[in-house]
């Protein structure tokens, strides 16, 4: 797995935290959240959703949507202590680099 699949486990996680969405929704919202940084196409999404559901971090179920089906997914009861652990691991991943870059140079970020 690279470091971006394991990041966007977590991440997926957190979004099915706030309730159930199917596939598209999902990359919507994940778009939306992060102010357009992550642009996760569904050869990416999917696998990543069916390893979570493997695991039991998540569920699906498929609903009638505008007369079409599609697969809804939601988190498991499970999913919040590994969300915690992976939040808790990122905190400590970030304070790391921020660490190591040290004060913002002069002109960053303008």
């Amino acid at each position: 797995m690279n470091g971006f699949q394991g990041q966007l486990e977590g991440l997926l996680l957190a979004i099915l935290q706030q309730g159930p969405l199917h596939g598209y929704a999902i990359a919507s919202e994940l778009r939306a959240r992060s102010g357009g940084a992550f642009e996760v196409p569904e050869g990416t999404l999917y696998p990543v959703l069916h390893k979570l559901e493997k695991e039991g971090l998540v569920r699906s179920r498929w609903e009638k949507v505008s007369g079409r089906r599609r697969r809804v997914y939601a988190a498991s009861p499970q999913s919040q202590n590994v969300l915690r652990e992976r939040f808790e691991s990122w905190q400590r991943l970030s304070r790391a680099i921020d660490s190591v870059f040290g004060p913002a140079p002069e002109g960053a970020g303008d």
